[in-house]
């Protein structure tokens, strides 16, 4: 019970946190890397352990669904230049220097624990980027590829990864012998992941109750990544795939009233996933403060802070260098976009190369490390203090920075909702059966009303729009008082009005553009 009541404690401090965060107008996650390093120095906290198989399951297999199933292919293809730069070569080079540094300071870790030290810190993260970033309306290029390298780096950085563990399981490291295994493991990926994506999306359409589908696509997720782990696959990239698959499959598959508890079950767990995440990490690292002599946690804080420095720096000179050359490239031959977008630029260059906070994957991987792997304190300890130091070192200094630079690239993503907003509701008005009966007439003006919400105080059925929907928002109002009331005075049961309070929350968010005005005011 008393564990349980620190879980709770911890629980409820993290969403403190986060709200402070979102006052301060801080991505959240800076909020909770605090709070899990104030963790380590209370004295008496639990010492929670999950076994490490579990870790990487239970962390980030959600996590890569959540990004994967909202990821646009077609950014991906418009940018697939930058994201080899930054996915593989980025990455590669990452884990290469923090390997080189780390064995440098401390002589006796093995090539094969430094390695995995570098893929465990190489990949970062756009939770805290875009959080940053989105409210400023950046040009959609930059978030593309921020959103785009996280999903995938992901999969490269615990590729790596996974090599390296297995390496110091087996006493060592051949190519030729990894080799065909690796291969074969990427390209199963690339084939089970779409299949299993399909087999699942067939299996979810046949439940129609909400809960039992909600509970069943985590368990999807989870067996996804279960089922290619024991069978020798990359649990990563197949999960990326089999999230893709369903992006592309469920929307027309899925029923409006299953998907939208749906988007806010996934929405809360992905949170409640971060504040575990960091939680678990603080805990970890608490009991190796303490235990280590003076002398060691100064060397453990020298290493920290080396690879600190050298995640950003490699980076920044690696991005900026690239930058550079594609810069070049469109000078001689010019820059020929399929559709508007930012042009590469030193600015935009700038922001994608500080905009390298790592979070959840990091701190996953590091808690995965078997308990007997070599210098699992020393990686621990540098994997959070690397991501304590990028998220307030970039991240309470990025949205500074693309204020100095002012990017802006006219929000071609508002456009293009908009003329898709037009487009479909001139498509529903043109396929109204002609005649004036009364039902039909009542959808015609509620097509009118909504178009009129689209003309921006312009078209002919502008200020109707404002009116009706000023009208509308009181006779809601009006509606929810009187449901109340009825329900005080003893009129009506709970029961009934339950059903009649999910009548009148459907009727409030059933228009999207009133409900995308009430989310911009909270």
């Amino acid at each position: 019970m008393r564990e349980l009541e620190h879980i709770l404690a911890l629980f409820v401090a993290a969403v403190l946190l986060a709200a402070a965060a979102r006052r301060a107008g801080a991505p959240y996650p800076v909020f909770l890397a605090i709070g899990g390093a104030l963790l380590a120095f209370i004295p008496g906290a639990p010492s929670p352990v999950l076994p490490p198989e579990l870790v990487l399951a239970l962390f980030v297999a959600p996590i890569l669904v959540d990004a994967g199933y909202d990821a646009s292919l077609r950014d991906l293809r418009e940018n697939w230049a930058p994201l080899v730069s930054l996915v593989i070569f980025a990455v590669g080079l990452t884990t290469a220097a923090v390997a080189a540094v780390a064995h440098a300071l401390v002589p006796g870790l093995p090539w094969g624990a430094a390695i995995a030290l570098g893929a465990i810190v190489a990949p970062p993260d756009a939770v805290a980027a875009t959080a940053v970033l989105r409210p400023l309306r950046p040009p959609q290029r930059i978030l593309g590829i921020l959103e785009g390298e996280s999903l995938l780096n992901d999969a490269s950085a615990l590729l790596i990864y996974r090599l390296a563990v297995g390496a110091v399981a087996a006493g060592g490291f051949s190519v030729q012998a990894v080799a065909p295994t690796f291969l074969l493991a990427v390209l199963g990926s690339l084939v089970a992941g779409p299949a299993l994506g399909w087999l699942v999306q067939r299996l979810l359409e046949q439940v129609q109750h909400i809960p039992t589908a909600i509970i069943l696509q985590f368990v999807g997720t989870l067996t996804v990544w279960l089922v290619a782990e024991h069978v020798g696959l990359s649990g990563v990239l197949t999960t990326v795939c089999f999230a893709m698959t369903l992006g592309r499959t469920a929307p027309a598959r899925t029923p409006a009233r299953i998907r939208v508890p749906t988007n806010a079950v996934w929405a809360t767990v992905v949170f409640a996933l971060n504040i575990f995440a960091f939680i678990f990490i603080g805990l970890q690292i608490r009991p190796i403060l303490v235990e280590l002599p003076s002398s060691a946690r100064e060397q453990y804080l020298l290493v920290a802070a080396a690879v600190l420095a050298t995640v950003i720096l490699v980076r920044i000179g690696w991005h900026m260098s690239f930058n550079a050359v594609i810069r070049w490239r469109d000078r001689r031959h010019g820059f020929h976009p399929p559709r508007p977008m930012l042009r590469p630029t030193v600015g935009s260059g700038l922001v994608i190369s500080w905009a390298g906070m790592r979070g959840i994957v990091t701190l996953a991987a590091a808690l995965a490390l078997p308990g007997d792997f070599p210098a699992r304190d020393l990686i621990v300890v540098t994997a959070f203090f690397v991501v304590l130091g990028t998220l307030l070192i970039q991240g309470l200094t990025l949205k500074s920075l693309l204020r100095a630079l002012d990017l802006h690239d006219g929000d071609p993503v508002a456009r293009e909702e908009h003329e898709a907003r037009r487009r479909m509701l001139e498509a529903a008005y043109a396929q109204l059966p002609s005649g004036d009966a009364p039902a039909v007439n009542l959808v015609r003006k509620d097509l009118k009303i909504r178009l009129g919400q689209l003309q921006r105080g312009e078209g002919p059925h502008a200020s109707f729009a404002v009116e009706y929907d000023s009208a509308y928002r009181g006779a809601l109002r009006a509606a929810r008082q009187v449901l109340l009331a009825m329900r005080d005075s003893g009129d009506i049961g709970d029961d009934a009005f339950h059903t009649l309070e999910n009548d009148l929350d459907w009727m409030e968010v059933s228009d999207p553009l009133r409900a995308a005005n009430a989310d911009a005011t909270e």
